[in-house]
C-alpha cells in the first residue's frame, strides 16, 4: 500500500507545519478525505478547527471556500440561486459557495434548521437541485463543519439527519504546555499556514480513494462491525443508536486507516481506534442518562469493551485471498 501511505504521510507532514501535536487527529481527518466522507470538529474556540481546514485544502491543492454560518444565513446563500438577467431575458444560476471542493462550515449549529437542511442532499447524494434543476458537486468534494460545544445561546442543535451525514467527529483538544510554546515561537513573525504549498495533486488523491476500496476485509471482522453497531441500538442509555450508514463508514475507515499504516487489510484495532470519532455522534442519549451526564463517547468505549471480537484475529492472521499492490 505503498501508493496510499507514501502520498498521505506527505499531507499529514504538510498539515502539522501549521496543527502541532495533533498527529492522531490529523490522520483521522485524513481517513474521511480518503473515504470522501464528511469531518464535524467539535471543540472550544482558539485550538485550530479552521486552521486545520484550510492547512489540508492547501495539502491537496483543492478549491476552498468558508461558509460563516449565522442565524439570518438563508439556504440559497449556501446553495446560490438563478438571478434572471434581463438583457438574455433567461435565468442564470449563481452558484453559491457549497460547489467547491473544500467547503468550511464554520459554527454550522449557528444557522436555523431550514439553512442547515441546505447542505443534507448536498452531503449525502453530492448535488443539489435548484429550481428543479440538480448540478453536481465537484470531485473530491469535502465538507469540514465545526461547532462550539460551550456556546448554546444562539445555536440550533443538528438534527439527527444531519449528524449522520458526518464521516466521523473530532475533538483537538488544548495542546500541552511544550506544544504551546512550539505555536508561539512558530509564530512569531508570520503564521506557519502562509508556507502550505500543495504536496498532493488531484488525480493522485482520486487514485488514493479507488486503492482503498481494494483493501481487504474480512467477513468476521465486517461481523464485528455490525455487532458494534447492533451494541449501540440496545444499550439501556441509548434512544437511538448508530444506523447501517454508521457500519458503512466505520468499514470504509478501517479500510483507509489500514492503508495508512502501509496494510492491504483491515484488521479489528483498526476498527477499535475508529469506532469513537465514526458512531459516538451519531448516537441520542436518553434524558434520564443525560441527567446522570452520561456521554456518548463513553457509551461507545463500553460497548468496545463488552463486545468480543471472536474469531477476527485469528481470521485475518492468515493470508488474505486477496491482495492489491
Amino acid at each position: 500500500m505503498n501508493n496510499v501511505q507514501g502520498p498521505a504521510e506527505r499531507v499529514i507532514a504538510s498539515v502539522e507545519r501549521v496543527i502541532v501535536g495533533k498527529h492522531a487527529e490529523v490522520r483521522t481527518a485524513l481517513v474521511a478525505l480518503l473515504c470522501e466522507g464528511h469531518i464535524l470538529i467539535e471543540d472550544v474556540p482558539g485550538v485550530g478547527k479552521t486552521m486545520l481546514a484550510k492547512a489540508l485544502s492547501q495539502s491537496i491543492g483543492c478549491e476552498f471556500r468558508r461558509i460563516q454560518f449565522t442565524p439570518d444565513l438563508l439556504p440559497s446563500d449556501v446553495t446560490g440561486l438563478s438571478i434572471f438577467n434581463q438583457k438574455t431575458t433567461e435565468f442564470e444560476f449563481r452558484p453559491g459557495p457549497i460547489m467547491a471542493q473544500v467547503v468550511l462550515a464554520d459554527e454550522i449549529n449557528r444557522a436555523t434548521p431550514k439553512t442547515q437542511s441546505a447542505l443534507l442532499e448536498c452531503m449525502e447524494e453530492r448535488q443539489a437541485t435548484i429550481d428543479g434543476i440538480t448540478y453536481p458537486m465537484p470531485s473530491p468534494f469535502l465538507v469540514i463543519a465545526t461547532q462550539n460545544p460551550i456556546e448554546y445561546e444562539g445555536t440550533f442543535a443538528l438534527p439527527e439527519a444531519q449528524l449522520d451525514r458526518f464521516m466521523l467527529r473530532l475533538r483537538l483538544g488544548y495542546p500541552k504546555p511544550m506544544e504551546e510554546l512550539v505555536i508561539l515561537d512558530e509564530q512569531k513573525r508570520r503564521h506557519p499556514l502562509a508556507d502550505v504549498t500543495q504536496v498532493l495533486g488531484l488525480e493522485e488523491l482520486r487514485s488514493m480513494q479507488s486503492a482503498i476500496k481494494e483493501v481487504y476485509v474480512d467477513q468476521a471482522v465486517a461481523e464485528y462491525i455490525v455487532r458494534l453497531v447492533h451494541a449501540t441500538r440496545e444499550h439501556p442509555d441509548v434512544y437511538l443508536g448508530a444506523s447501517p450508514r454508521g457500519s458503512l463508514n466505520l468499514y470504509r475507515a478501517g479500510q483507509a486507516f489500514a492503508a495508512l499504516a502501509g496494510r492491504d487489510y483491515v484488521i479489528p484495532d483498526d476498527v477499535k481506534q475508529l469506532a469513537v470519532a465514526v458512531l459516538s455522534h451519531r448516537l441520542i442519549v436518553k434524558s434520564q442518562a443525560s441527567l446522570r451526564e452520561v456521554d456518548p463517547e463513553q457509551i461507545v468505549r463500553e460497548i468496545l469493551a463488552s463486545v468480543p471480537v471472536a474469531a477476527a484475529a485469528e481470521v485475518i492472521s492468515e493470508t488474505p485471498q486477496t491482495r492489491i499492490g
